[in-house]
């Protein structure tokens, strides 16, 4: 039997903003509420919609744009890879998964890789491995495992980890929920060691809260969480999924703190922008608890992702991308702070990212990113009146200069 999905004529080719949008609209799941721009094409720090207009991307796909759009290595790595394989399931070797583990490994300083395709499922990978690690190496009672995890979290939004997200537009509606983790307030090291018993497996936090509002915690804290979980013999997960790969001016944010982490995951930036690409690395004391059918993913460590993630490895080799985010971050940082008093209420961030307290008495979040829209700005708002930049890392100082300009423009605006 053939259904037909509706009455209407076929879609024409070369149409307007307005008919992409209102395609949208009719036939995708309603999950987000972007700002109305259809863009068609994108190079650098620069995308370009369908009527031609140009903005300056401040975004990066949440990170994951960090070389910028089209990055012409990430691009010939791509391209000379999908001549050859792109799939053969974890079935069997390729020519690329070998050499992408051992180049990641050694960047981060992790004996093994796990690579999974998103974020969440690095965070469901991490968990699983903590717990599975707790019964077999610590010692813990089969199935009273506990994790212990941070208010104001973002880890993604699967059930397991919806469950310990305190964010309700996320969660509500969705139980029942798992059990097995603990939520402390994000900073509060009292708070985590009140939460830690002989059943806790692991303290998994975001070195720095992204879609919380770009949140830095106290410059002792990592290391204090650090000190907990190798008193107590429990993992230290980071989820450097946002904050990982030169985003904040070194390859992973824990190094402004000082720490290495038991467990690291990886994601977004992994993936050049051109496929999804995460990762789960540890020594192998503790990756090795994990046996053959016991975790994988048909797509998890695919040839064309290994290439593509190869060639974002060789690029934060050099080191280039780091220092490049800390200058230009240092400049950025800047910038922004000038604006406080000026409409904005607060700065946060490190490197190339940035939280923004919008005035509320100017207006919301949303409508400042509506007004930057205008202005030739894409951004992204969160938790109401807060804005987040994080531009690719090609941008050049320049760029940033005129993106703060328009956002003063727009506070003068409103105000």
């Amino acid at each position: 039997m053939i259904l037909a999905i509706n009455d209407t004529a076929p879609v024409p080719t070369g149409f307007s903003a307005d008919a992409h949008i209102e395609l949208a609209e009719q036939h995708a799941a309603q999950t987000y509420a972007p700002l109305p721009v259809v863009v068609s094409s994108a190079r650098g720090s620069w995308v370009t919609d369908v009527d031609g207009t140009r903005y300056l991307d401040c975004l990066a796909a949440y990170s994951a744009v960090n070389f910028g759009h089209s990055n012409p290595e990430i691009l010939a790595a791509a391209r000379e890879q999908l001549e050859k394989v792109t799939l053969v399931s974890r079935a069997f070797h390729h020519d690329q998964f070998g050499p992408f583990c051992a180049e990641l490994s050694t960047l981060v300083g992790k004996e093994v890789v796990l690579p999974m395709n998103t974020g969440a499922e690095a965070v469901e990978t991490g968990i699983k491995l903590a717990r599975k690690w707790g019964y077999e190496v610590k010692g813990v009672p089969d199935g009273q495992a506990n994790i212990v995890v941070a208010g104001g979290n973002f880890h993604g939004r699967t059930t397991t980890i919806i469950s310990f997200s305190d964010d309700d537009s996320a969660r509500a509606g969705f139980g029942p929920y798992t059990p097995g983790f603990r939520t402390v307030p994000y900073g509060d090291i009292g708070a985590a060691t009140a939460a830690v018993d002989e059943h806790t497996v692991a303290v998994l936090v975001e070195p720095i809260q992204g879609e919380a509002g770009v949140i830095v915690p106290p410059a002792d804290y990592l290391r204090r969480i650090r000190d907990l979980c190798t008193h107590h013999r429990v993992l230290f997960i980071a989820d450097e999924i946002q904050s990982g790969l030169a985003r904040t001016g070194t390859t992973l944010a824990c190094e402004h703190f000082g720490v290495v982490p038991d467990v690291i995951l990886l994601g977004k930036a992994l993936g050049g922008g051109v496929v999804p690409v995460s990762a789960v690395l540890a020594d192998a004391d503790i990756m090795g608890v994990l046996r053959p059918g016991q975790h994988g993913s048909t797509f998890g460590g695919n040839a064309l992702a290994c290439a593509v993630g190869r060639s974002v490895v060789r690029m934060l080799s050099t080191g280039e991308f780091q220092e490049r985010a800390r200058v230009l971050g240092h400049h950025l940082q800047s910038r922004l702070r000038r604006l406080i008093g000026s409409g904005v209420t607060e700065v946060r961030g490190i490197g190339m990212w940035a939280g923004i307290d919008i005035d509320p008495s100017l207006g919301t979040g949303r409508t400042v990113c509506e007004g930057l829209m205008r202005h030739g700005v894409l951004a992204k708002d969160t938790h109401g009146s807060t804005l987040r930049l994080a531009p690719p890392l090609v941008i050049d100082q320049p760029e940033i200069d005129w993106a703060v300009d328009q956002l003063a423009a727009v506070l003068a605006e409103l105000g």
